[in-house]
């Protein structure tokens, strides 16, 4: 049994009282002394009460975040979903459609990559869509020029083969590596190289970022799904979780 603090019995009686919570600035220096004393004592001996009241707030704080960012999803759902640019895979008619803002050099993101090969493969009606968000540097910035002139000059299954050789790469990705990397995915070098100058590429990767900024992504990887923002890595199980919940929501 939880014991109370004499100290504590001073404040409903003192909110009770007509003239409200503004009696509780009229204690005296030694009333307050004493009541933070008491205070103190009685947290020291039930530090559980700190615990439950740090989880209610996390649990406040965590509901007030999901509810802006399924504003913001609401806000920004057109360049979300449709922006005419990104690539989109799985299945295009799918009902339920996963996006990713990734950067090639994330670790979580890479993680992540075999997580949702397997979810395409076992579930036929996700619509897939992928953005580069590089934001690790140099590498990462590289990398999504390639991806993103790649997908440009020689379509979607080009783009796939070197997204899953970007995703998987051990050590540097610029000028030095990208014969290597491109031969890797069987796509041509020269081709690549003269796409990756067109300015078209560096717009493409300014409209994602100008996107992210606005959703206030600022790590990788990010994925939205129906009107759920997921901020960071997650499982294939969980993932499989989401989608289940935004179908069900539909019907």
């Amino acid at each position: 049994m939880i014991r109370v603090p004499p100290a504590f019995l001073l404040i409903p009686a003192l909110i009770a009282s007509p003239a409200g919570a503004t009696e509780l600035t009229d204690l005296t220096e030694a009333e307050r002394t004493a009541l933070r004393s008491e205070i103190r004592e009685f947290l020291l001996e039930e530090p559980g009460i700190l615990l439950e009241m740090i989880a209610i707030i996390e649990g406040e704080q965590s509901d007030a975040s999901a509810e802006r960012d399924r504003d913001l999803v609401l806000q920004f759902r057109g360049e979300i979903y449709n922006d005419g640019i990104s690539f989109v895979g799985g299945n295009p008619d799918g009902d339920v459609t996963i996006v990713e803002f990734l950067d090639y050099r994330c670790g979580y993101c890479r993680r992540a990559h075999g997580e949702i090969a397997a979810l395409l493969r076992q579930d036929g009606g996700i619509r897939w869509i992928t953005k580069e968000y590089p934001i690790l540097g140099p590498d990462s910035l590289f990398a999504a020029r390639m991806a993103v002139a790649t997908l440009r000059s020689l379509g979607d299954g080009a783009y796939l083969a070197l997204h899953d050789v970007l995703m998987t790469h051990d050590g540097s990705v610029n000028d030095a590596t990208l014969e290597e990397i491109a031969l890797r995915a069987d796509i041509d070098v020269e081709t690549i190289e003269d796409a990756m100058q067109d300015p078209g590429v560096q717009q493409h990767i300014a409209s994602v970022r100008e996107l992210g900024q606005s959703l206030g992504i600022r790590g990788t990887p990010t994925f939205v799904i129906g009107d759920v923002m997921i901020r960071g890595y997650i499982s294939g199980a969980d993932m499989q979780g989401i989608v289940a919940g935004v179908r069900q929501a539909a019907n």
